[in-house]
């Protein structure tokens, strides 16, 4: 069974303003020349890789709640210039949006088990025609 991890996203108000952070960061590095691989690096190493590469995503905690999660493709355990352990998360740059799930503000990641992981939004909830102010309070009152 897959294990994922949640982390807050700092600074983004919404999961549109990731999904265009995330793109205006491979347009960046695709005209520089450099790969536009997704990576989020943080300095603890998660213990258990093994699970959280056989399936596991990364949940995005925006302005409280859980969103959106993006697929773990490898994690990369570096050392930086004084010798400390760091990690790369590499993950796909697509984001699925998941049912809102409330967090408390916390540091760093944290484990995330496969039966406590918010489900995946149907795509027809998460459609670009309703405003996403409207759609979290659909989403509160358990109507989509």
């Amino acid at each position: 069974m897959a294990l994922h991890l949640v982390k807050l996203c700092v600074g983004v108000d919404s999961p549109d303003q990731l999904q265009q952070y995330i793109e205006h960061r491979q347009v960046l590095a695709l005209a520089a020349g450099v790969s536009d691989e997704q990576v989020h690096t943080t300095r603890m190493v998660p213990t258990r890789i093994e699970e959280l590469l056989d399936g596991g995503s990364l949940y995005w905690v925006i302005k409280g709640s859980i969103q959106v999660r993006q697929k773990l493709i490898d994690i990369r355990v570096l050392k930086d210039d004084g010798g400390r352990k760091q990690c790369e998360l590499v993950l796909e740059p697509h984001l699925v949006h998941t049912h809102q799930q409330p967090r408390r503000p916390f540091q760093g990641w944290r484990y995330l088990k496969a039966e406590d992981a918010p489900a995946d939004m149907r795509i027809s909830a998460v459609s670009g025609d309703i405003p996403e102010s409207m759609r979290q309070e659909l989403q509160e009152l358990c109507l989509i």
